[in-house]
């Protein structure tokens, strides 16, 4: 018999970063400004180079990198926030946290923005936060060109996206900021950690400082004329937040990033192979990516089709049953990618197309590390529980 795949464990952290993490355990050379060329301020030079950026920050998450984001630009307190429906719940904390209004766009059951929606809600915005939700990438083309025709500013969270492209342009690169996640779960592991990239020296300096970077740190970052200008404008001028990130964290992140090529093109392999079964039942659809998106999936989301909402818990429990955890995003209780549930916003507006959506969409994991017969495995779970509800529900109806 074939046992179910362990989808949870992450790769093993390359052996590279072994005898930093030793020579830091033995002199406690943690604090990322020890030294100029410290791993944290190596890591944001490697990142930044490998998005092709001017400038990357590394900070404690990609929540404290979006909220220091919309810090950085200066918000007015109170400005709306256009974001999409279907995110984490940490992105409409960090609006909510700098003291801005989240305005939620609604989402489309191929998990992309709805840009008609989004075209509507912009009057009256003062920025964009679009959220590339499981690295599921909106029309970037659309949002840009209507942002930038109203001049506001566009933060991308790239938390899910490390890897993707948009006609050939990283994902993150797009808009004036990006973020990026190194949660354990994400493309770069760390445990925790974020980093945001940018190439406006004026935005990177303001975030720099209220990341943490007191009296006269911001000198132990890589700087050109642009950006010694800009911290000597904004010196004591901002508060902290102190959000740093670790030594320790950049030192396990470092090694990796010379496995991003292998692991997008694995996790694309994965995900196709899967995705081409499951499209192959009659119950089950994985959306296509838009024409100009390369994505770099790590997960897999797919669509249950003709499901009432008892055929789908049915559906989760059999999965389950066959040995592959399912999760419907708006079936779980109290689960923090349903907008229904960020209570923190007051009252959250009526998003049909989103709930809809959310109640019939269902994420499974899909690491880039698994074989063939574990894909098969997990393939043959899905179909076989979508035939477990819907077979059975078919033979009673005739």
């Amino acid at each position: 018999m074939t046992l179910a795949p362990n989808v949870y464990d992450a790769e093993p952290i390359p052996e590279a970063a072994r005898a930093e993490i030793d020579r830091m355990l033995q002199n406690g050379d943690l604090f990322r400004y020890t030294a100029e060329e410290s791993p944290v301020a190596l890591l944001e030079k490697e990142f930044a180079e490998v998005l092709g950026t001017k400038y990357a920050l590394a900070v404690a998450s990609c929540s404290a990198a979006l909220f220091l984001s919309l810090r950085a630009l200066d918000l007015p307190r109170g400005a709306k926030v256009l974001i999409p429906a279907f995110t984490f719940a940490a992105v409409p904390s960090s609006v909510v946290h700098a003291d801005c209004v989240p305005v939620l766009v609604d989402v489309k059951d191929n998990y992309r923005i709805d840009i008609a929606d989004f075209e509507a809600k912009l009057d009256g915005a003062d920025a964009v936060l679009i959220s590339h939700m499981r690295g599921h990438t909106s029309d970037m083309d659309a949002i840009m060109a209507l942002a930038e025709a109203r001049g506001l500013p566009v933060i991308e969270d790239a938390a899910h996206s490390l890897g993707t492209k948009w006609n050939g342009r990283n994902i993150g690169t797009l808009g004036r900021i990006g973020c990026f996640s190194f949660q354990s779960y994400k493309l770069l592991n760390a445990g925790e950690g974020g980093i945001l990239v940018t190439d406006d020296a004026n935005l990177v300096a303001r975030a720099v400082i209220m990341s943490g970077a007191y009296e006269h740190n911001w000198k132990k970052h890589k700087h050109d004329a642009d950006l010694l200008a800009a911290f000597a404008r904004w010196q004591n001028q901002l508060p902290l937040y102190n959000t740093r990130l670790n030594n320790l964290s950049a030192a396990i992140i470092r090694p990796q990033l010379n496995e991003i090529p292998r692991r997008v093109q694995d996790g694309r392999r994965n995900h196709d192979y899967v995705a081409a079964q499951l499209n192959a039942s009659a119950w089950l659809t994985v959306p296509d990516p838009l024409g100009p998106e390369e994505r770099a999936p790590d997960s897999i989301q797919f669509n249950l089709v003709g499901f009432d909402d008892a055929e789908t818990l049915a559906f989760q429990d059999a999965a389950a049953r066959r040995g592959v955890k399912v999760q419907v995003f708006g079936m779980s209780d109290d689960n923090a990618r349903a907008f229904w549930n960020w209570q923190f916003l007051g009252e959250v507006p009526e998003l049909p197309q989103t709930r809809a959506m959310l109640s019939r969409a269902c994420d499974a994991r899909l690491p880039a590390r698994l074989r063939r017969a574990e894909l098969d495995f997990v393939a043959q779970a899905l179909t076989s529980a979508a035939e477990d509800v819907k077979g059975e529900a078919l033979a009673y109806g005739t």
